[in-house]
C-alpha cells in the first residue's frame, strides 16, 4: 500500500494559533505514528481575520503599506498581491484590534485605512480586490472606505466631512468624480457572510453596534446617520443598495461596495478556497484536516470547516476537524461531513492550558487521528497513539 496524504486545511484558533501554527502542530502529531504520510498543509480562513494570512500562505506576496487605522492613528498594515489580484483585510487595519489600548470608539471609528489599502493596490496595478470586511472597528456605512479612493463627502459649508459614523448626520454632499476615476475597470469581491441590511432592528447599527461600544442611543443615532449616507448616496447615485442582503456587514462596508464599488459579495469561505487553489490541492489527498478554536452551530453556517468539509464531500474524500472545544453532536458533525472531532479541551479541561499549550496539545490529537484514519494505508513504522 502507498502512504496515504494529509490535506491540513484549517482556519485559526483564535487567540492562540495560527491556521499555519495548527495544520504545522497536526503534522508533527501525525508523523509520530505515520511518518511515511505526505502532509500538505493550505491554511484557510472565513474571509475574516486570516484571509490575509491565507493568502500569503497560498503564495501571494507581502506588499507592505502604513495606512490609517481605526481612529486615525498610522498603522503598519499590509495587503496580499499575485500578479493584478489583491487580497485585503479590513480587520488588519480597521478592525477592534487595531484600537488603541482597545478601547471602543463607535461614533468616531472609520473604515478609512481599508480604502487606503484598497487605493495602494489599485494605484500599484491590481485590477481586481478581494475583500474581507469581517472583525471592524467602525459603523461608518463604508464612508471612510470611499473617501481614502477619492470620494467627496461635504458638509453644509462645503467641506470634507471627518472620519465616523457620528458626523453622517452633517453630509450635504457627495462627489463621486475622483472615485469613478481611480476605480474605473476595477473589479471588487467582496467576502461577506451576513444578509442584514444596512438599516433597521436587523442593520449594522443595531446588531453590532453593541459590539463596537454603542450604548442604546448612540445606536439609535448610528442608525439614523446611516439612513441619513444612504439617502445621499442614492441621490448621487440613482440607485438604493441599504436593503441589499450583506448591506450591513461591516458596520455598512458592505453597503459603500456595493453603492458605490459595484462590488459582488460571496460567502467567505468559498472565495478564500478559490483563491488559495484549494480544490486542486484536494487531489489525490487521503484524508482532509480541517478546525478552528470552537466547532459549535456558527461552524454549520459558513465557516471555514464546514466549507473545507463540503468541498471535500464532493469528491468523496474523509474529513475529521480538531478544535479547541467542539459543542457538536455526532449527527451534526455528519450532516456537516465531519466524520469526527477532536478537541483539545477533550485532553486538557483547562482552558488556560489549551490556550498556551495549544500546539503540544494539538500534536497528540495529529497523533490520535493517525491512529483512527490512517490505519489501513501501511503498518505504522513508529510510535503509538500517545
Amino acid at each position: 500500500m502507498t502512504a496515504p496524504t494529509v490535506l491540513v486545511a484549517s482556519d485559526k484558533f483564535k487567540g492562540s494559533l495560527t491556521a499555519a501554527q495548527v495544520a504545522e502542530a497536526v503534522a508533527v502529531g501525525i508523523h509520530r505514528v505515520r511518518p511515511d504520510a505526505e502532509v500538505r498543509a493550505v491554511p484557510v480562513a472565513d474571509g475574516g481575520d486570516g484571509t490575509l494570512a491565507a493568502a500569503l500562505a497560498a503564495g501571494f506576496a507581502e506588499v507592505e503599506v502604513t495606512a490609517s487605522g481605526p481612529t486615525g492613528e498610522p498603522v503598519a498594515t499590509s495587503y496580499a498581491r499575485r500578479g493584478d489580484v489583491a487580497v485585503v483585510e479590513s480587520a488588519d487595519v480597521s478592525g477592534l484590534v487595531r484600537l488603541p489600548g482597545g478601547e471602543l470608539a463607535p461614533m468616531r471609528s472609520t473604515s478609512r485605512g481599508t480604502g487606503e489599502l484598497v487605493a495602494a493596490a489599485v494605484r500599484a496595478g491590481c485590477r481586481e480586490i478581494v475583500l474581507g470586511i469581517g472583525g471592524s472597528a467602525s459603523t461608518d456605512g463604508g464612508a471612510g472606505l470611499v473617501q481614502a479612493l477619492g470620494a467627496r463627502l461635504l458638509d453644509g459649508s462645503g467641506q470634507d466631512l471627518g472620519d465616523g459614523g457620528g458626523v453622517l448626520p452633517g453630509l450635504r454632499g457627495v462627489d463621486l468624480a475622483a472615485l469613478r476615476e481611480l476605480m474605473a475597470g476595477v473589479a471588487v469581491t467582496v467576502a461577506c457572510d451576513v444578509d442584514n441590511p444596512l438599516t433597521g432592528p436587523t442593520g449594522a447599527a443595531a446588531v453590532y453596534g453593541p459590539q463596537k461600544g454603542a450604548d442604546p442611543g448612540q445606536v439609535r443615532a448610528l442608525d439614523a446617520a446611516l439612513a441619513h449616507w444612504a439617502d445621499r448616496v442614492a441621490g448621487a447615485t440613482g440607485r438604493d443598495h441599504r436593503d441589499d442582503p450583506g448591506a450591513g456587514a461591516a458596520g455598512g462596508i458592505g453597503f459603500a461596495a456595493l453603492a458605490l464599488l459595484d462590488a459582488r459579495l460571496r460567502p467567505g469561505i468559498d472565495l478564500v478556497l478559490d483563491l488559495v487553489g484549494f480544490h486542486d490541492r484536494l487531489v489525490g489527498s487521503d484524508l482532509v484536516v480541517t478546525g478552528e478554536g470552537a466547532l459549535d452551530v456558527q461552524t454549520l453556517h459558513g465557516k471555514a470547516p464546514a466549507g473545507v468539509a463540503a468541498a471535500a464531500r464532493a469528491l468523496g474524500l474523509p474529513v475529521v476537524a480538531v478544535c479547541g472545544r467542539n459543542t457538536l453532536s455526532l449527527d451534526q458533525l455528519h450532516e456537516a461531513g465531519i466524520r469526527a472531532a477532536y478537541a483539545l479541551s477533550d485532553i486538557e479541561p483547562d482552558l488556560a492550558r489549551c490556550m498556551s499549550e495549544g500546539a503540544f496539545l494539538l500534536e497528540t490529537l495529529g497523533a490520535r487521528i493517525a491512529a483512527d484514519h490512517l490505519a489501513s494505508h501501511a503498518t505504522t513504522t513508529a510510535g503509538s497513539n500517545p
